[in-house]
């Protein structure tokens, strides 16, 4: 099944079936499905790979396996090819932060994006690399750049779902309840303030509009669900029933 609304992400050459199920692992924590294979060392299916997976592998798009690279990436309009080297090919280079950018916006017009990982042992050669428009490099440490080919899909999927599943801004999960109204945050601190007013909080006449206001803004940043303000009525209640001990 074809899907061009995500990314297609390429293994070429992959070696080890543990290290496919980990990347279609990782992937699908992204929420992409499309996941190709070239030449895979040890054919597929792949036991081990399954296994890995952790089930991921059944809820993505069927495997896709290619004998060549340019049979793989024959229907994409695009490829980024991810490296770790430099290589003797003169190509654009992007971080994933902007390649993934660069990749939605092709994917809008309607257009199909390849993302290509080399082996385990060497990654991308510059014949593959050659058959790529743009080559991706993460910023890792000089000293010690390696990385496993799960972690690196990881690292473009993540950039991925920050686009497309995660918000853009934080987000507040309320569960089975919804954000309070207006009217019914303004009914609650209402009827606090003229508790307040009652019991004699407001001291200092002179203040009593700024201390107030103040207090509304303090309950109003908390952004309250339905249930937190009947919570909060309830609270209210309570104080206003309890009798002063002397």
């Amino acid at each position: 099944m074809n899907d061009n609304t995500q990314p297609v992400f390429i293994l070429v050459n992959p070696q080890m079936g543990e290290n496919i199920g980990a990347t279609a692992r990782a992937i699908l924590n992204c929420g992409l499905k499309q996941l190709r294979l070239v030449a895979p060392r040890d054919g597929w299916p792949n036991e081990r790979a399954e296994a890995t997976s952790s089930g991921a592998l059944e809820m993505m798009h069927p495997i896709q396996v290619y004998q060549t690279l340019g049979e793989a990436i024959a229907d994409c309009h695009h490829v980024f090819a991810t490296t770790g080297l430099t290589r003797d090919v003169v190509k654009p280079v992007h971080t994933p932060e902007h390649a993934i950018q660069q990749t939605y916006s092709y994917i809008e017009k309607g257009q199909r994006v390849a993302i290509l990982f080399g082996c385990e042992r060497v990654g991308l050669g510059n014949q593959e690399m050659a058959l790529a428009n743009n080559l991706v490099t993460i910023p890792m440490n000089p000293d010690f750049s390696s990385l496993n080919l799960a972690q690196a899909a990881l690292v473009m999927a993540y950039e991925w779902s920050k686009l497309t599943i995660q918000a853009k801004s934080i987000f507040l999960p309320t569960g089975k309840s919804e954000i309070a109204t207006t009217e019914n945050f303004a009914r609650l601190f209402d009827r606090l303030d003229k508790e307040l007013f009652d019991k004699g909080f407001y001291r200092v006449p002179e203040m009593k509009e700024t201390t107030s206001r103040n207090i509304r803004a303090l309950f109003s940043r908390a952004t309250p669900t339905e249930q937190e303000i009947n919570t909060l009525h309830g609270i209210l209640t309570t104080l206003s029933s309890m009798r002063i001990k002397k």
